[in-house]
């Protein structure tokens, strides 16, 4: 039989979940200066902060 979920893990989880939410990842592609080939920087970055991690060089 399979085993069925505590309601105490899901009511600690919704705390964390609801924190998690404001988090996001983001994907900027980068201009090699040497070869001009295009890399990818990746970063996960809080919501209020996405405007400055694209304005980054």
């Amino acid at each position: 039989m399979a085993k069925v979920a505590s309601k105490n893990a899901k009511v600690k989880d919704q705390k964390a979940a609801a924190e998690a939410k404001n988090w996001t990842k983001v994907i900027k592609a980068v201009r090699s200066p040497k070869s001009g080939a295009y890399t990818f920087k990746e970063n996960i970055v809080h919501k209020d902060n996405i405007k400055t991690f694209m304005s980054e060089k």
